[in-house]
């Protein structure tokens, strides 16, 4: 576990910025390279049972994206916000906003719990998933919703211990959840689990099973990285014995900074929703092929995750250290990294789709369908990267209604609208719908180019504290 001691000064102006830059990046790399391809594994392994099986973890998919989006919102509005404090020196007050995110998580985490069991029994009928597939979504999503708490308060400490400078310990204690994920999924989804000569028993529950092991894997994990919060030598730290204590401007500014990160997490995941609703109507075969490139398509997003949290981390700090020009150093070289690995990963995306969609399933016309829409979305790659890296620098200064403001203008007013255009007027079926994506990523990287080279966020957080 990363400690204090092995923790850079994240503000020394005699390290380069791009040393810094990557200390903070490649963990957060490397963690998402794993949690991809634990996902690849998944949803291979769901994919082994059949069409039918891929599309009923497909229709909670954009839900479940809306939720993790709002538990990733009340992360961000802590973590920044501790993050300046800490840049500002104010040690203590940082201790004592993680005190209270923690004591916060708790209460948020039971009522998403409790909404979304409700909402699991409703959702496949809603989406308009074939007969045979709602019984299956309905059931895999009341097993993930069970783990919400927990996941959200491993959200929460992961964000929080990456934003203070450590982020070797949410690598290593995510990567364990990946690692247990597998494993059980193993155990859990399969009647028997070949291995070299000998051939082990498995509970065979199927759909099921995925989402019983994902929710074990969160809970212990969730455990660990509590565990961290209490020990060790590193920047933020919880003493036990420690008086609850609630700050009214600690929430207030928490919220201030949260709520617009929710709003915009919300814009896109319910345009998700109705994105899905959409592809629904166009049959199993199409919905599974949209799972299965979406979830492809995930391998690109990250070189730009890593270095869209370093920005967060390092922009936050710098500005409460009161540096303007350090802070603008570090989201110049961090958009200018991210985005061009992101355009490599563009090129890697339309080289290999027919390999990665082979990887999930052997339905021929799965496979065919995944491969163009992915080779579409390509070329898309290098704006949806520049904005993501544009939206980790505003974050981390503070100005969370910017990115909400650019998501709008994509999902609602050019992507829903054209791909419904598309779907009524022509036969282009899934691909018009993905070149509606396509056309909306685009617009999202031009107006973040213009938001961000404006640099009017070096002074939106004068207020916070």
């Amino acid at each position: 576990m990363a400690s204090l001691r092995s923790q850079p000064n994240l503000l020394d102006r005699s390290i380069p910025p791009r040393t810094i830059i990557w200390s903070l990046a490649w963990p957060t790399i490397l963690e998402q390279v794993l949690q991809v391809t634990v996902t690849y594994v998944d949803s291979a392994m769901v994919g082994s049972l059949g069409a039918q099986a891929t599309a009923a973890i497909a229709v909670p998919t954009s839900t479940i994206w809306l939720v993790n989006g709002w538990m990733n919102a009340f992360a961000i509005g802590f973590s920044v916000l501790m993050a300046r404090n800490l840049g500002a020196g104010k040690k203590d007050r940082a201790n004592l906003i993680t005190r209270q995110a923690l004591h916060t998580s708790i209460g948020f985490g039971l009522v998403l719990t409790f909404a979304f069991l409700a909402i699991a029994r409703i959702l496949p009928a809603w989406i308009g998933a074939e007969a045979e597939v709602q019984s299956l979504a309905s059931t895999y999503y009341h097993y993930i919703a069970l783990g919400y708490l927990p996941n959200l308060v491993m959200i929460l400490i992961s964000t929080l211990l990456r934003c203070s400078g450590d982020a070797k310990t949410p690598l290593l204690l995510n990567g364990l959840n990946n690692v247990l994920n597998v494993i059980l999924n193993f155990l859990l989804i399969f009647e028997s689990i070949p291995i070299g000569f000998a051939t082990l028993p498995g509970l065979g529950l199927g759909v099921k099973g995925a989402a019983i092991a994902t929710t074990i894997s969160v809970t212990i994990t969730c455990m660990l990285l509590l565990y961290t919060l209490f020990t060790g030598d590193r920047a933020i730290r919880i003493h036990l014995g420690q008086k609850a204590h609630y700050e009214k401007a600690i929430l207030k500014n928490a919220i201030r900074l949260g709520i617009p990160v929710a709003l915009e997490r919300s814009t896109l995941s319910f345009g998700q929703i109705v994105f899905t609703k959409m592809v629904g109507t166009l049959g199993t075969t199409a919905l599974a092929a949209h799972f299965l490139a979406n979830t492809a398509e995930s391998i690109t997003y990250l070189p730009p995750s890593g270095f869209s949290t370093a920005a967060t981390t390092l922009v936050a700090q710098s500005l409460g250290s009161g540096d303007k020009d350090l802070a603008k150093r570090f989201a110049d070289t961090c958009t200018m990294l991210g985005t061009a690995l992101m355009s490599l990963m563009g090129v890697v995306l339309y080289l290999f789709a027919p390999v990665l969609m082979r990887f999930f399933t052997q339905d021929a016309q799965v496979i065919s369908l995944g491969t163009t829409i992915l080779r579409i979305e390509a070329f898309a790659e290098p704006a949806f990267g520049l904005s993501m890296l544009a939206f980790g620098v505003f974050r981390g200064a503070g100005d969370t209604r910017r990115p909400f403001a650019i998501s709008i203008a994509g999902m609602w007013l050019l992507r829903l609208p054209l791909a419904y255009l598309l779907l009524r007027t022509t036969s282009l079926g899934l691909l018009g719908v993905w070149i509606a994506m396509a056309s909306d990523l685009s617009l999202r990287g031009i107006i973040s180019l213009v938001q961000y080279r404006r640099y009017t966020w070096l002074d939106s957080w004068q207020e916070t504290h």
